[in-house]
């Protein structure tokens, strides 16, 4: 049995020797750390480091009058954490105002599925040869390319409550509703149309990666699949399915942790109000609206802890299950 010792003053120096020397290993070593040193100092300093000072901040005391001084900010130890769990805006309340928490889960589920849904759909779609076909993908990126900002105040004026906001005036016309409706202004319509626009913002993305797998897939499957009498349901769900079985399952892991971490969206639609508060909001209010530091950093380790325990839970068995 061989047995390890930690490296000598003697090794260490020789090391240090063959690093510093003018041989061509040497040179190679220096210039590999020379071109890596840029980005271990951009990881450390705009990955690790507000990681970890995140954590530090959620057990103490920080606010507007100690970030001067904010590495001897008091101690909270759990309290910040406390705090956020009986927060009235964190904690369900009622079916209309199920708390942050929830809603944060139930926003980044339907959303993520409804994404892959329209996704699936356009990818068959345009996987299949029609004059214009190219056109067509460029024009269905739009919603994803299009700046947020822009998209978001377009959908706000689309659902005005004034009889001349666009959906209000086609349904007044039509006889559908008498008065106009304050959608975005309503819980349960407000939360259903921010799941309806990240729906329709995020599905280019997962056509794009559905339509590069369709295109892979062996042709003679479904030609077989034909001889054999199958339909067309038949060969989607006996063929295509089981082809994008791993693009689905890796699509739903990027886009629900993009999605319960989204914060631009929703603030831009309905500002986190109507039972639409989600955990980046609420993050958002605690640190910048009340300047409590401590406990907006606490909710977003909250936020974290919740999607390890989904990413370890997806990985272990969805994930597992899938390959078998």
């Amino acid at each position: 049995m061989t047995t390890t010792h930690a490296p000598t003053t003697k090794s260490l120096t020789s090391r240090f020797n063959r690093i510093f020397s003018n041989s061509m290993g040497a040179k190679e070593t220096r210039l590999a750390w020379l071109l890596i040193g840029p980005t271990v100092f951009i990881v450390l300093g705009l990955v690790l480091f507000p990681a970890v000072f995140s954590i530090w901040i959620s057990f103490h005391d920080v606010g507007l009058d100690n970030l001067n001084n904010v590495f001897n900010a008091p101690f909270m130890g759990l309290r910040n954490y406390t705090s956020v769990f009986n927060d009235f805006a964190f904690k369900y309340n009622s079916p209309t105002n199920m708390g942050a928490a929830l809603t944060s889960i139930v926003y980044s589920f339907l959303g993520t599925i409804l994404s892959l849904l329209i996704g699936l759909g356009a990818a068959l779609l345009l996987n299949q040869p029609f004059r214009g076909r190219g056109v067509s993908r460029a024009a269905f990126l739009f919603p994803y390319v299009a700046p947020i900002v822009s998209v978001a105040f377009v959908w706000r004026w689309m659902l005005d409550p004034k009889p001349s906001g666009v959906i209000n005036y086609f349904l007044m016309n039509l006889g559908i509703i008498d008065r106009p409706i304050p959608y975005l202004a309503q819980p349960g319509w407000a939360l259903l149309l921010v799941i309806v626009f990240d729906g329709w913002r995020y599905f280019p993305f997962a056509m794009l990666m559905i339509l590069a797998r369709l295109q892979a897939i062996d042709k003679t499957l479904y030609e077989a699949a034909r001889v054999d009498g199958a339909n067309v349901g038949q060969s989607f769900w006996n063929i295509t399915l089981p082809e994008l079985r791993y693009v689905l399952g890796a699509l739903f892991l990027l886009r629900l942790i993009w999605t319960f971490n989204k914060f631009d969206d929703i603030f831009l639609l309905t500002g986190g109000g109507f039972g639409t508060k989600v955990l980046p909001i609420l993050t958002y209010e605690f640190s910048f609206n009340l300047f409590n530091f401590g406990k907006g950093a606490a909710t977003s380790m909250i936020l974290l802890v919740i999607l390890i325990v989904f990413l370890i839970f997806y990985s272990r068995f969805v994930m597992r299950t899938t390959d078998e």
